[in-house]
């Protein structure tokens, strides 16, 4: 199961967890693929090429499917050309975070922070591709402010230079994040979600915190190289729809900050086209661009 992100972020562990169930229903050892680099793209063309016959597979996000499409005139591939969709399964908000040395408690201070120091703040996301990046020139431009981008080749590399003070500011995934806020190596200022999230019941949204109609949320899926049988496909969509409702699955990503999700495959190929639209409006609205 081939992940585009880095070790230890949130792809890699929610394939584990997925790998690991597959493993112990059929016999058949999963092994972990990460491939990190240039947003994604280096291990979606290398899952993209691999053969079509159920054995290698892709643990996917709304990063290389649905943001990349509009930021990259030339991207390498095409989702629903090139892979075959077989399941959402999962999704969660991102987390408004900064370093505990930022003199910003909330999002209303972080904005006028930046408001009196254009230019002097930065935020840290894993490329130009990620939901990270996103959220920070949508609220770049929400808010009227000059914050500066720093590119990581993985999420949790921009997560560690943020807990270090090379970074101020991070919109990250929630369960790489949501422990360091826990255990205040991190302050969390909001959630990206429209509506609060009950797994952290006392932090506002970014939209009632400063920044009406503001609303981001990742999604993660696994999909397979086109041309991959149908009775593979409905094989492999029946195995990972029982995995995500089993109670210890949903305990595991909720414990993480994830709602567990299934679908069909056909179920899936359109939200990825609905994805793709809303979120070409939402990158040409912010003014968004490769670095």
């Amino acid at each position: 199961m081939i992940v585009p992100f880095s070790p230890g972020g949130t792809s890699d562990t929610l394939a584990r967890i997925v790998g690991q169930k597959m493993t112990e229903a059929w016999g058949q050892q999963v092994v972990v693929d990460s491939r990190p680099g240039a947003s994604g793209i280096i291990g979606t063309e290398v899952a993209m090429h691999a053969p079509a016959d159920g054995y290698t597979l892709m643990h996917g996000n709304l990063s290389q499917f649905a943001i990349n499409p509009a930021l990259f005139s030339k991207l390498s591939y095409d989702t629903l050309r090139d892979f075959v969709p077989l399941s959402l399964v999962g999704n969660a908000p991102q987390l408004l975070v900064v370093n505990p040395g930022l003199a910003a408690k909330s999002v209303a201070e972080l904005i006028q922070l930046a408001k009196t120091k254009p230019g002097a703040l930065n935020f840290g996301s894993g490329g130009a591709g990620t939901l990270a990046y996103l959220g920070g020139e949508m609220f770049k431009s929400g808010a009227g402010i000059n914050i500066v981008h720093i590119s990581y080749k993985g999420t949790v590399l921009a997560l560690n230079d943020l807990l270090g003070g090379q970074v101020q500011i991070m919109f990250s995934d929630m369960p790489i994040a949501l422990p360091h806020a826990k255990s205040g190596k991190l302050r969390a200022l909001a959630v990206t979600s429209a509506a609060r999230t009950p797994l952290v019941v006392d932090l506002p949204t970014v939209a009632e915190a400063g920044l009406p109609g503001y609303a981001l949320v990742n999604w993660w899926g696994i999909l397979a190289p086109r041309g991959v049988p149908s009775d593979v496909v409905a094989k492999l969509n029946t195995e990972i729809v029982r995995i995500h409702n089993l109670a210890d699955v949903r305990e595991r990503y909720a414990a993480l900050g994830v709602e567990a999700a299934s679908s069909t495959p056909q179920r899936f190929a359109d939200y990825i086209k609905s994805e793709a639209a809303r979120f070409g409006k939402l990158i040409k609205d912010a003014g968004a661009r490769v670095d």
